[in-house]
């Protein structure tokens, strides 16, 4: 198996020195926009020290990052009143500073399982509900707790590269399913039977879709469950951006299908209710049929819990006033926008030829699109595309690469209408720079 280490020098406990350890060198969509930021501050040093003389466009600019699924750095998108209202009560009623059971405070177990329920067919209860910090730490769980000596997993490409970093932590070979751009980016279904084996631990799925805006049709998710049935195997769906769907097709959750094949659903409550900061995420089980019922998967599923802990004891006491009491009219204001926002986002680009958007996105916040390097001249490929953007016009976007696609870029519309126009006019003016045409190439 690849690890897709590096090789570091650490002090280990027993005192043995320079033992050598593999850490995972897996891209992270946190660490390389760090990166890219770093590259705009570089870029502002350079102008000082050159006395403010760059040129007029390279002059410095406010930053504008369409790199990052975190739509609160925008004032136009904000948690309902109702939610603030619920922890900052919780709060102060004192009754909820000390620990909660690691697998979540029954209350909000019992609440998570009932909005859940709302679009499946077999009502879920509380026993089938794991209160994660994050959805990154449900998605921990999932992969630790399914681990096992020569396994692996399958992955989609482009997907979220967590996934990968999780797994190789705990030695789990991923192998890589592709999404179809043309096809609404849909699953490969082809690939993922030829991919798995008997050892395939879990088919990752993710719906609405980051980083590709796709939404997947009924019949496509029940082909992904005979499949994973076919196959043997689980499926992991990734809901974090449940029900946000603004397409003509609307979000369905995979749970739907799991008397077909097992569901470990994962979700939370940072992007409908645009809260990512608060770190409330939950693992649910959809499984009819009992798989995940078995006594020593249950017990595994509670010890891992054990370990990690779970989100602050007060933001999860206030999850079933939150869950209850947010009007319908958040989310469709929300909605709205994201609709509005994801249309700036498809006409501009029309605008940029050395660019193009394979599909429309129909939901989540982000859309992929794809990079024409040939009509782009010293621009070798997607990073050194999105690091001299940053550079040039202190823009952020997130290269394909991270992701899984080389050349391409993910572009996040969650944004102000005014900071997005800004943004991708200033892409526009950096294209137009650095193309063949302009730089009097025919």
């Amino acid at each position: 198996m690849e690890t897709n280490g590096v090789k570091v020098k650490a002090n280990l406990s027993d005192g043995v020195n320079n033992q050598e350890i593999e850490t995972p060198n897996n891209i992270t969509i946190k660490g390389i926009l760090g990166l890219l930021m770093a590259n705009v501050e570089t870029a502002e040093d350079e102008d000082e020290e050159n006395g403010g003389k760059f040129k007029k466009n390279m002059r410095r600019k406010k930053v504008i990052s369409l790199g990052m699924g975190d739509p609160t750095a925008y004032s136009c998108f904000h948690s309902p009143d109702v939610a603030q209202n619920a922890v900052l009560e919780t709060l102060a009623s004192h009754k909820f500073n000390g620990y909660s059971p690691t697998v979540g405070l029954p209350q909000t177990r019992r609440a998570i399982a009932d909005y859940l329920s709302r679009d499946l067919p077999e009502k879920l209860c509380a026993d089938d509900v794991y209160v994660t910090a994050g959805c990154t730490q449900a998605i921990e769980i999932a992969l630790s707790i399914l681990a096992r000596p020569g396994a692996n997993i399958l992955l989609p490409r482009p997907g979220f590269p967590i996934y990968a970093l999780c797994a190789a932590f705990r030695h789990i070979e991923v192998r890589y399913f592709d999404l179809v751009p043309d096809k609404g980016w849909e699953v490969d279904l082809k690939a993922v039977e030829a991919l798995a084996d008997r050892n395939t631990i879990g088919i990752v799925v993710i719906n609405p879709g980051n980083p590709c805006g796709n939404v997947y049709s009924y019949q496509h998710l029940q082909e992904i469950a005979e499949t994973a049935k076919k196959l043997r195997t689980i499926v992991i769906a990734d809901e974090v951006y449940g029900h946000l769907a603004f397409g003509a097709k609307p979000f369905v959750s995979m749970g739907v299908f799991g008397a077909i094949a097992p569901v470990l659903t994962l979700g939370s409550l940072s992007k409908r209710w645009l809260v990512p900061g608060w770190r409330l995420g939950w693992l649910v089980t959809n499984d009819p049929n009992g798989t995940f019922k078995n006594p020593k998967f249950v017990e595994r599923i509670k010890k891992y819990c054990d370990i990690c802990g779970g989100p602050a004891t007060f933001i999860q006491a206030a999850v079933p006033c939150i869950i209850q009491q947010t009007e319908e009219v958040f989310f469709r204001k929300t909605i709205n926008l994201l609709k509005w926002t994801a249309g700036i986002c498809c006409e501009k680009i029309k605008e940029i030829p050395c660019i193009s958007c394979p599909h429309k996105p129909e939901g989540s916040m982000a859309v992929m699109v794809k990079l024409n390097l040939s009509l782009l001249t010293d621009i070798s490929d997607d990073i050194d595309f999105c690091f001299k953007l940053a550079k040039e016009e202190s823009v952020i976007l997130l290269p394909g690469l991270a992701v899984g696609l080389k050349n391409w870029i993910r572009i996040t519309f969650a944004a102000d209408p005014s900071s997005l126009e800004e943004a991708l006019g200033r892409l526009k003016s950096f294209c137009q720079r650095h193309s063949y045409q302009e730089n009097g190439h025919c």
